[in-house]
């Protein structure tokens, strides 16, 4: 019987994107110590693993391709994945950075999947209050800015910044979570912060 079967995932997902979660006798333990205790038999502490994390991956998997639904799926499918893979993965690796780069190949492939579908990227309510605004109305349209312009932005560039500037990893964590080189991945991102200047700067909502 596999972990997914012994305990379903999606409810602990669910779960922690509600409420702190939590096992206590696991509450303690490092990523390290929870993988090893799951390889030894311990449904548990997977779960205690997706508690950890889940909220993070589904937020950025809802940036990444905009819709709830897909952003749900490709979490449960990275974790699904992760679980089967939990033997070749290596402590001298962050948890986080291996479980992010499986999450961002899922990610990858639902865009590749539905490359010629409306994309809508999720904004998170914490970004808006980052700016100064007078009323719903201005803080309305900022939203629908801010959206667009992430929108605008080529995948691997979006990819790139969020990984960086929203999930706050560092450079050498993004080469491991997307394969590229640290080099590449501060181009990405510069080009991202450029290009999103620009994009906010020059097209006013009212102008689209």
């Amino acid at each position: 019987m596999s972990w997914s079967d012994a305990i379903p995932l999606w409810p602990a997902i669910e779960r922690v994107t509600r409420a702190p979660a939590a096992e206590v006798q696991h509450s303690g333990m490092t990523d390290a110590e929870l993988v090893r205790c799951a390889l030894d038999g311990d449904a548990r502490a997977f779960t205690a693993l997706v508690d950890r994390h889940a909220a993070a991956c589904l937020r950025f998997a809802t940036r990444m391709l905009g819709e709830r639904a897909d952003a749900e799926d490709a979490t449960q499918q990275a974790f699904l994945r992760a679980f089967n893979a939990l033997a070749s993965y290596e402590d001298r690796t962050p948890f986080r950075s291996w479980l992010f780069a499986i999450l961002v190949n899922r990610c990858r492939t639902a865009l590749l999947q539905r490359a010629r579908r409306e994309r809508r990227v999720v904004l998170d309510e914490a970004q808006v209050r980052l700016v100064r605004v007078d009323n719903d109305a201005a803080a309305h349209e900022l939203r629908e800015e801010i959206e667009w312009a992430l929108r605008a932005l080529r995948a691997e560039q979006r990819e790139a910044f969020l990984l960086r500037h929203v999930e706050q990893l560092s450079y050498e964590e993004m080469a491991v979570v997307t394969g590229a080189g640290v080099s590449a991945l501060k181009m990405r991102v510069k080009r991202a912060c450029e290009r999103l200047q620009v994009l906010l700067r020059d097209h006013p909502t009212e102008d689209r």
